[in-house]
């Protein structure tokens, strides 16, 4: 994930010269989004997600404490740094918006230099919240999703499936005889491995909100949302197989000379009553089965 790429940036002012002597303050350095009214505002706002909103307060049919509000009533666009821009000078105004949620105050008429240094402060406050959240989703060694990310993202994308109908396909995979690995190659080489095959499970993902994440030890879980049975099948029988071409040699494996992987898998249909834990339940007995049956080997339950 780059957090060093073009920040965007929305104005929104009803003022033709304040919308244009801003945006060509800020174009140099970052991507400008303008609206002249508060109903402009809340829909790119909603569309382009900017990472930070110069709000303009006094604006006709919806002022900037509106605009405010419904952005922070909306989930996709609560999270998003807006500071207040304002003819009005008064402490309780100032005091006004800051209660509401925004993140600074700027009064009129506005001085470049100032506008310039807070801009960069709070879009800098941006990249560093964005990193922190970004690494407490991410497992250190795999760089996958952990298991916290991947909790998260399951329980929507049940729910989502649940309302919509739509098949909700998982799968476990595990390093077969990992523990073997480990222990005649050295961790060292045993975190190269799981590394190396972290990629390939996540490289072989085709779509993107279909998730890989660590779940545990040498067990990864594959999540992907609207696929039915037979299709996340083969998208798991071709990762398992693009792994064991990886001819990462195991000499300590009763399985295979290199390493590979078991999988167990089960597609929810979106209209049965299956919980989220009972699929997850389902997929892991799956996985067991495969390891029992021989290992490197994928299980598999069809929808129901």
């Amino acid at each position: 994930m780059n957090f060093a790429g073009t920040q965007k940036v929305l104005v929104a002012d009803d003022d033709i010269v304040n919308r244009q002597v801003l945006a060509e303050l800020l174009k140099p350095e970052h991507t400008v989004l303008l609206a002249k009214n508060g109903e402009q505002a809340l829909e790119r706002a909603a569309r382009h997600l900017p990472d930070l909103i110069l709000l303009d307060v006094m604006m006709p049919d919806m002022d900037g404490y509106e605009v405010l509000r419904r952005l922070r009533a909306d989930a996709q666009t609560a999270h998003i740094t807006v500071i207040f821009i304002s003819g009005l000078s008064q402490p309780a105004d100032e005091a006004s918006g800051l209660k509401m949620g925004a993140a600074d105050y700027i009064s009129k008429p506005f001085n470049e230099t100032v506008v310039m240094a807070r801009v960069a402060m709070h879009l800098q406050m941006v990249r560093q919240r964005r990193m922190l959240e970004h690494l407490a989703h991410v497992d250190g060694l795999t760089e996958l999703a952990n298991r916290r990310r991947f909790d998260e993202v399951y329980e929507a994308e049940w729910q989502r499936s649940r309302r919509s109908g739509r098949p909700l396909s998982l799968a476990l995979l595990d390093i077969d005889a990992f523990k073997q690995y480990n222990d005649h190659y050295g961790h060292p080489a045993g975190d190269r491995a799981l590394r190396a095959v972290a990629r390939t499970a996540a490289s072989g993902l085709r779509r993107p909100a279909d998730l890989a994440a660590r779940y545990g030890g040498e067990e990864m879980v594959l999540l992907l949302p609207d696929t039915e049975a037979a299709q996340a099948q083969q998208v798991v029988s071709c990762i398992c197989g693009a792994i064991a071409d990886l001819q990462i040699p195991h000499e300590a494996s009763s399985v295979a000379p290199m390493l590979t992987v078991s999988a167990g898998g089960a597609t929810l249909n979106g209209a049965a009553s299956e919980t989220g834990t009972e699929l997850f339940a389902a997929a892991d007995a799956l996985l067991y089965r495969a390891k029992k049956a021989g290992r490197n080997r994928i299980e598999w339950r069809a929808a129901f």
